[in-house]
């Protein structure tokens, strides 16, 4: 029977304590709170993508679908219904939830084949959306503007909690029986299930709650940019850095998304400014070298000497 680890759980609470204690002291320091709220958003996408491929072993190329979805599920709440912002923030993770469960049986692919039906799918919610037709509704093309509900303070605290909650989602899925559940499932799904571990099910819960973090995180980046397009929000290179960023740490594990996301977005925004002319090319050999060396992430180099990395 799988036994749940809680005397180990404690670690993420401070985890997410010291990302909380961070992203808010950051801003006194630092004036960039874009940058901050950016860093924020890919640190929630890397951790949410993390809670299906790292446990699962389902590597989602088109995650970004579910960001777009809840950027637009909150757009339209305030556009058409006029609704609240934190109905419009809820609508989020709800529309990329029904999204997810209408995209379910995609989880009976594996492997590369999962991955392109992922990619095909967010891809055609991109083409959906932008369509002129669909102008009246979503903005087509054309984006949409929510000036109305423009907080920019109110949305950055509220990535901040978002930051914390996905932290603790990650904590229990790591340390839980149900993570241990989903890591069982991951190594071999026929022996899972006669071990009467519901693979169904709990595959459905992972790529539920993965769907949901990034739809919340749609909204909430909807809700502080007021203002965007269905390029920016569906765009390919969302899903790229949050799937080189939770590699680059680590997947399966708490810190790897946190420490991946934070070190190269901020040496993609410092390559970027300082250097964009070498920008495609460092980067490049930088995701190269980890594919080469550092395979399971650099938190691998603790776990090979015999360090257990949380």
């Amino acid at each position: 029977m799988l036994k749940s680890n809680w005397s180990r759980f404690w670690p993420g609470m401070l985890v997410a304590a010291l990302l909380a204690l961070v992203f808010s002291v950051a801003p006194m320091g630092y004036g960039n709170t874009s940058l901050l709220f950016m860093m924020m958003t890919f640190i929630v996408l890397a951790q949410g993508l993390n809670l299906l491929y790292g446990f699962t072993g389902y590597l989602p190329f088109g995650y970004v679908g579910f960001f777009g979805t809840g950027a637009y599920a909150a757009a339209l709440m305030v556009m058409k219904l006029h609704a609240p912002v934190w109905a419009a923030v809820l609508a989020g993770p709800l529309a990329s939830m029904a999204i997810a469960l209408v995209l379910g049986p995609l989880l009976r692919l594996s492997g590369a084949y999962f991955s392109i039906a992922n990619l095909a799918a967010s891809q055609i919610l991109f083409f959906v959306i932008s369509n002129p037709h669909m102008t009246g509704i979503t903005g087509g093309p054309y984006g949409v503007k929510l000036d109305r509900i423009f907080a920019p303070t109110a949305s950055y605290a509220a990535m901040i909690v978002l930051v914390v909650l996905t932290t603790l989602i990650a904590a229990y899925f790591r340390y839980s029986r149900f993570g241990q559940g989903l890591r069982a499932m991951a190594d071999d799904p026929v022996s899972a299930e006669m071990s009467a571990i519901p693979v169904v099910r709990m595959r459905l819960m992972a790529w539920l709650t993965s769907a949901a973090v990034a739809g919340l995180a749609g909204a909430i980046y909807a809700w502080n940019l007021s203002v965007f397009y269905p390029d920016a929000v569906f765009s390919l290179q969302i899903s790229i850095f949050a799937i080189v960023f939770a590699l680059f740490g680590g997947v399966g594990t708490v810190l790897g998304p946190i420490i991946g996301a934070g070190l190269l977005y901020a040496l993609y925004n410092a390559i970027g400014i300082s250097a964009p002319q070498y920008f495609q090319l460092i980067y490049g050999v930088l995701i190269v070298g980890l594919v080469m060396f550092l395979p399971e992430g650099i938190l691998s180099l603790l776990t090979r000497r015999g360090i257990n990395v949380f």
